[in-house]
């Protein structure tokens, strides 16, 4: 019997991905369907709603879940569900399709699956500049001025704006999972074999470190916090698209391998990567996060300074607070179970010896490396020195080489946050 969180909307695990003989037929039958291009992000969704990390979604959202995911965090049905999971189609495209057909969704050339539709709605501007604000706007100092930094400053806000006239709604059947499988082999890992591997090991209470960032001392840290308390760590990362200036998700498994290789036992630690696009959302990422978390078996999610947060629009410790203020459904099945494991500021103090937060730490900012993986990015990028207790010196090694081959430098912008100001 499992001792893991249940998945999240009470259904099961709900799995769009087509096997066998069902899989074969379907894709028969895509080649005589209508195609639509999506995006990067449309594909990393569908690939979740696949493998059943999006429980209990079957499909992208219609008007009635897009309104009330952006006002209420919930679908239309009472479920909680923190960010908007839509897709963006042309005006062409959305004369051409029609409600009740079948249609392909194509991503570079490759049938990522067939939906049947359900509904076409209008996104206008007005539209879409109440998604940016529902979901994007925080109460760091860039949101004080959102309208005029976040339309070219905020990549997730970008994205929405810069999406196309309608969206479209309705069912999935999913036929690939892309080249994750390949491309990461045993790394990435569906809901199903990452709870197959924790069942295995006799784990029922479990943390998520969500990573989009090389792993630094600081995310030692708190994935060492983690397996004091529970039965494992997952450290778990994006394998999906990010920002320029990012660091490829190849670099980054590299140096979670290292650090696990030679600084964590291993029986307590497991590595997985999940192929979504980041949002850039802050704390509503952090619900998002913590959501399909549930789905793959785990019950905590770590949740340290500005999680997946950008630039300064929001405040350092905003993701913590909406876990406080979130909806939480009466019904079986409706509610978020996967908690937070909110961790302060944490940093390496030089009088403390050791590594510390705002909790323990009674000594100056002086008296501390401020770690930041922007900060760290942003020196490997201009090939400065980096200060000691910073990273360990095996990662940093990782890190350097895959600078030294860069042929295009890409700025990395420092705001506040990052900067380590506030300390």
């Amino acid at each position: 019997m499992s001792k893991l969180v249940p998945p999240h909307g009470g259904k099961g695990l709900v799995c769009c991905l087509l096997e066998g003989s069902a899989l074969e037929s379907e894709k028969k039958k895509a080649a005589g369907l209508k195609r639509i291009e999506i995006s990067s992000r449309a594909r990393g969704d569908l690939i979740m709603m696949g493998i059943g990390g999006f429980s209990p979604l079957n499909g992208f959202m219609n008007k009635a879940d897009w309104k009330s995911v952006c006002e209420k965090m919930l679908l239309s049905d009472g479920t909680f569900w923190p960010v908007p999971v839509t897709l963006d189609i042309s005006a062409a495209d959305a004369k051409a399709a029609k409600v009740g057909e079948e249609i392909a969704l194509v991503r570079n050339g490759e049938v990522m699956a067939t939906m049947k539709v359900e509904e076409i709605y209008e996104m206008t501007e007005a539209d879409k500049n109440w998604e940016c604000e529902k979901v994007f706007k925080g109460s760091g100092p860039d949101s004080q001025k959102f309208w005029e930094v976040a339309p070219s400053d905020h990549p997730g806000v970008k994205m929405v704006l810069a999406q196309k006239e309608y969206n479209i709604a309705g069912p999935v059947k999913v036929l690939s999972e892309g080249d994750f499988p390949e491309k990461f082999p045993g790394i990435y890992k569906t809901p199903a074999q990452l709870r197959a591997e924790m069942d295995a090991k006799n784990w029922g209470k479990v943390a998520a470190l969500q990573l989009r960032n090389p792993m630094h001392r600081s995310h030692e840290y708190l994935a060492k916090i983690a397996v004091e308390v529970c039965d494992g760590v997952v450290i778990h990362s994006l394998v999906g698209s990010l920002k320029p200036g990012d660091i490829p998700a190849e670099v980054r498994m590299e140096c979670i391998n290292t650090l696990v290789e030679k600084y964590f036992v291993k029986e307590h630690v497991i590595q997985a990567g999940y192929p979504l696009d980041m949002r850039y959302a802050g704390p509503r990422e952090a619900l998002l996060h913590a959501t399909f978390r549930q789905n793959y078996g785990i019950n905590n999610l770590l949740v340290g300074r500005d999680h997946a947060g950008v630039g300064d629009f929001y405040g350092l410790f905003e993701a913590q607070e909406i876990f406080d203020v979130m909806p939480r459904p009466s019904s079986p099945g409706k509610a978020l179970l996967c908690q937070p494991m909110k961790i302060d500021w944490t940093f390496y103090c030089f009088k403390c010896d050791g590594m510390a937060s705002l909790r323990t730490c009674p000594h100056a900012k002086e008296d501390r490396v401020i770690l930041s993986g922007t900060k760290l990015r942003k020196m490997l990028s201009e090939g400065q020195e980096v200060p000691d207790h910073f990273g360990r010196d095996e990662v940093l090694a990782v890190l350097r080489r895959y600078y030294e081959g860069l042929t295009e430098k890409v700025e990395v912008k420092m705001q506040g946050f990052a900067a380590g100001k506030g300390m």
